[in-house]
């Protein structure tokens, strides 16, 4: 239960819906410990790699609208991709599904560097451009960072709109979603939770100034409710788009030609 997960140190919040109405709302432990800041129901989460979900709702948005589909190949998009071998194998499909061969960001270098020159989807890709594919294209499938921050770059191109300003523009305000955003960590933002690991210490110097199309955004439970509501009402998608983001079968359009304007 609820109180029982409270009880045994539970920090965060907790929102149970039905019929896209909330039935319990609580909230416990200190969203930053230094000052005794309180959890409330409407404290900013870093959402870590439920981030994706967005990702591939934005390829769903772009995908309804003609402009890309599920079998087009990185090389369409991204044609200076620095792994040019790698870009001509891999399907957006591959991307989605992570069995792209593409790896992490995560590893050393990413640990050398100091994380406030991380501010934009550019700025990750020296950490796994160079890496070698793990498997080709479409043969296995491994958990791929790398793979959705690439997807970010496709949206970025496709879009000609950075990837911050697209989902909030196409995602996050048509939902209602307001405390919902990939914030700078050295901005300043209000009743914004800090990270901490097990062992008590806080992981903020551990986080990039802000966050990618691979996970990293903040948002509220009352704004994830919004989101599932939105979804599920066809106001970011429509039905058949959104049922294949639900994982069921792509629409029959899905695997149209794209246009990469």
């Amino acid at each position: 239960t609820v109180d029982a997960a409270i009880a045994a140190g539970f920090s965060g919040a907790v929102l149970i819906a039905k019929d896209g109405k909330p039935v319990l709302e609580r909230a416990a432990g200190l969203a930053n410990r230094s000052f005794e800041v309180k959890n409330r129901i409407d404290t900013k989460f870093n959402l870590g790699s439920i981030n994706k979900t967005f990702t591939k709702l934005a390829i769903a948005q772009l995908m309804e609208a003609g402009k890309v589909s599920l079998d087009d190949r990185l090389s369409r998009f991204l044609p200076d991709f620095p792994n040019a071998d790698a870009a001509s194998k891999i399907t957006i499909a591959h991307l989605i599904e992570m069995k792209s061969g593409l790896g992490d960001f995560f590893g050393r270098e990413f640990d050398q560097t100091p994380k406030n020159r991380i501010r934009t989807l550019a700025d990750y890709v020296p950490f796994f451009v160079k890496k070698p594919l793990a498997f080709e294209p479409g043969t296995a499938e491994a958990y791929s960072n790398a793979g959705y921050l690439t997807l970010g770059l496709i949206i970025e191109k496709v879009s000609g709109e950075s990837y911050y300003d697209y989902v909030r523009s196409h995602i996050f305000k048509p939902a209602g979603m307001m405390d919902t955003d990939f914030y700078e960590l050295d901005a300043g933002t209000p009743n914004l939770a800090v990270c901490y690991l097990r062992r008590a210490s806080s992981n903020i110097y551990t986080l990039p100034a802000r966050g990618s199309s691979a996970g990293g955004g903040y948002s509220t439970a009352p704004d994830l409710l919004k989101f599932a509501e939105a979804l599920l009402a066809g106001r970011l998608v429509s039905m058949p788009c959104a049922r294949w983001y639900l994982g069921g079968p792509p629409p029959a359009a899905a695997s149209a030609g794209g246009s990469a304007q």
